[in-house]
């Protein structure tokens, strides 16, 4: 669960009210953008002025190197990455600097193997590369700032570099003829937060202003054909979609809905999205062209798929790239579990970064199961594998937690490293695993003092009434939603879950994938309802609201093409214990000796009407309830009080509580207090391998909740 920042209610002018709505007004103005003139350069396109692509200071080296390389009928090479910025830009180049050098004659590109290279430019690439074909320079895109040795090595053969690139920039300079990289700029300026395919844009703008003005070249294709790739890419990155991000992550949007380009309208269809919204990108696109790579490691179909105007061809490549996302899908649930377990052996009110290495975890799925695990337990995670004695990973972090500064420091330790605040990759010798994850905790706990709360921005209080077209509509103004603009978060007040249920996603052949959903509708008091989702998680860990309690909600606003309807993705949750039970004294003397021991080793919930049908069905819920607090809490190794746990149950006698939760021990979740020495704090291990025998008849805590209920006078759960 998370930490929530409601904005408090501000007066918000009239005339934007008037020209955006009032909930769009609202959100414009807590966002800082307040001025006539902001608010339409936000919402317009036309609107708002670029920047200039010769802001970059080396732009003009850069581009005087190609002119030379175009008159000298020299050959260019392309070095790109393989995730989807990466693959993105190298398409945007493919084609842009096709336009003006023979593609497979005087123009090559080239991308590392996942499975096999790392990222950036290598030594080893340079010599295939030159093995097929003589190379007088290199442009490389979406890497190349951290590749100082093998760019040296580049000089020594007499090939020059070009580098355009967006991560974070290394304390020596490699020896390149020129580098664009926004991370030069000031933080403020508008193409600071740029992507590598949106890097590799500004470049290819520069090439067309120039050639055209000194050689009098004119490509027939327009260079603005190009921005449906910048706008994956970008959103795909997930960067900060201001200033220039965001115009070009628009204009992008608006070429993808043509549908021109023959590979991502095929994309589109096996997703069944209709690429008018950023979302259609990040859970649709995105995650198909990432697969490649993670799955199979080469990635030059993927650039193939994108650029080719063959339906055949594309066709076929669309279809491959739709099997390895779910393949990719299958094993990414695979590697989490695994990833769980372990995290459940750490102390994780003491740790401050997941560091964890395992030889048989596959390093194509490591960046985004370590991102899965930054989302989940709200700790920067570095996952790694093995290979002949070196460790290589990918690392993710969360808001506030600059995770490049934290690594950057333990550059002695490292063989490899690069990125930028929030995500990187780095290799190191497996000896020096114990001194690295020591060295960063120290790191981490001296930098930041404690551990980052995980918090919400709530953006805007509605009803379930509002939750239809008029506020959908005001919403996708301010789109596209992403980094530094991020999507909506609505609280709903005094709601109930009715008609839950959770099952696994189907893939596009009708079968059983591995991942779990839990489909729910929501209800306020007035009787009005919105169906919902909330992925990844099972029906029973949503709140009990069949006893007259209620929910503050905070959700998603989503619409269903296919179905046509408005719904909400649940966010998060906070339970509102309307009545409580009274204690009663005569229970202080209920003794646990009195009970029999256990006879069974679990509970099987897959039957729920088995357990209705008990008179104890009330009590049975109650401690359904605890299992799945136990589930969720163990999982996360979030620490809350026994207070909390005791209102969500609508428990109000301690020595109940207590019965419980030494019950529950015979499941496997033990409770431990919290680092903090305070009694009332602590957090859920669960050992997996406790020789307890529970039984349902003769359970303690059903029991004396089973005689509360009865006794109590308001008997509150009848």
């Amino acid at each position: 669960m998370f930490n929530w920042q409601i904005w408090e209610k501000t007066e918000v002018p009239p005339w934007l009210q008037e020209q955006v709505g009032n909930f769009a007004a609202r959100l414009l103005w807590q966002r800082g953008i307040r001025e006539p003139s902001q608010v339409q350069a936000f919402l317009s396109v036309d609107a708002y002025q670029p920047a200039s692509a010769w802001e970059f200071a080396e732009m003009p080296l850069a581009i005087a190197r190609l002119r030379t390389a175009y008159e000298q009928g020299q050959t260019v090479a392309i070095w790109g990455d393989f995730d989807a910025d990466g693959i993105t830009a190298t398409a945007v180049l493919w084609e842009g600097l096709g336009q003006f050098f023979k593609r497979y004659d005087r123009l090559f590109f080239y991308i590392p193997d996942r499975l096999k290279e790392s990222h950036g430019i290598s030594k080893q690439g340079i010599d295939t590369l030159r093995s097929h074909q003589p190379i007088d320079l290199i442009i490389s895109c979406d890497n190349g700032c951290t590749s100082l040795e093998a760019i040296a090595y580049a000089q020594e053969l007499g090939i020059d570099v070009i580098v355009t690139d967006h991560h974070t920039q290394p304390d020596q300079r490699p020896p390149a003829v020129a580098i664009i990289n926004p991370r030069d700029l000031p933080p403020e300026h508008p193409l600071f937060h740029l992507s590598g395919v949106a890097v590799a844009y500004k470049f290819m703008e520069a090439v067309y202003a120039d050639f055209a003005q000194t050689l009098g070249l004119h490509p027939p294709q327009p260079l603005e054909d190009l921005l449906d790739l910048v706008a994956i890419g970008l959103i795909a990155d997930l960067v900060n979609l201001v200033g220039d991000s965001r115009y070009l992550a628009q204009r992008g949007i608006e070429v993808i809905k043509q549908k021109k380009r023959l590979g991502v309208k095929l994309l589109l269809e096996k997703c069944r999205k209709a690429g008018d919204r950023p979302i259609d990108i990040s859970f649709g696109i995105a995650p198909r062209i990432n697969a490649v790579s993670r799955m199979w490691g080469d990635v030059h179909q993927c650039v193939e798929m994108l650029t080719t105007g063959d339906r055949k061809l594309a066709t076929k490549l669309v279809d491959q790239t739709e099997f390895a996302n779910i393949q990719r899908k299958a094993l990414q649930k695979k590697i989490f579990q695994q990833v769980q377990q372990r995290i459940a052996q750490l102390d994780l009110s003491t740790t401050g970064i997941i560091l964890l290495v395992e030889p048989q975890w596959s390093i194509g799925i490591l960046g985004i199961v370590a991102g899965q695990v930054v989302a989940e337990y709200g700790r920067p995670t570095i996952l790694c594998t093995v290979e002949d004695g070196i460790a290589k990973g990918s690392a993710r972090s969360l808001e506030g937690i600059n995770l490049y500064e934290l690594i950057k420091g333990q550059e002695h330790l490292l063989l490899n490293f690069g990125g930028h605040p929030l995500a990187g990759g780095l290799s190191f010798r497996l000896e020096n695993l114990r001194v690295l994850t020591e060295a960063l905790d120290q790191r981490f706990w001296s930098q930041y003092g404690q551990l980052q709360s995980r918090q919400i921005a709530i953006d805007l209080e509605v009803t379930i009434p509002d939750l239809g077209r008029k506020l959908f509509d005001q919403l996708k103004k301010l789109e596209p939603f992403g980094m530094g603009n991020p999507s909506p978060k609505l609280l709903i007040r005094h709601c109930q879950f009715i008609n839950a249920s959770h099952h696994k996603i189907r893939d596009h052949k009708d079968r059983k994938a591995e991942y779990i959903l839990t489909k729910f509708t929501l209800q306020d008091r007035n009787g009005h309802e919105i169906k919902g989702d909330w992925w990844g998680h099972y029906a029973y860990e949503l709140p009990n609201t069949s006893s007259g309690n209620s929910c503050d909600v905070v959700v998603e606003l989503l619409f269903n093409v296919s179905g046509d309807y408005y719904h909400v993705r649940l966010i998060d949750f906070s339970q509102n214990i309307q009545h409580k039970i009274e204690q009663q004294d005569q229970y202080n003397s209920f003794e646990l000796s009195q009970v029999e021991p256990s006879s069974i080793k679990s509970i099987d919930f897959s039957s729920p009407h088995q357990i209705l049908q008990s008179s104890q069905a009330r009590a049975m819920d109650i401690w359904k309830t605890l299992i799945g607090i136990a589930k969720y809490l163990s999982r996360t190794g979030k620490i809350v009080s026994r207070s909390q746990i005791a209102q969500h149950l609508g428990i109000d006698n301690p020595y109940v509580l207590n019965l419980g939760l030494q019950e529950l021990q015979a499941y496997g979740y033990r409770w431990q207090l919290s680092a903090l020495d305070d009694p009332e704090l602590g957090r859920f291990i669960y050992s997996p391998e406790s020789n307890a025998c529970p039984s349902l008849q003769s359970s303690v805590f059903i029991e004396a909740i089973n005689q509360l209920i009865w006794t109590t006078p308001q008997n509150l759960y009848r």
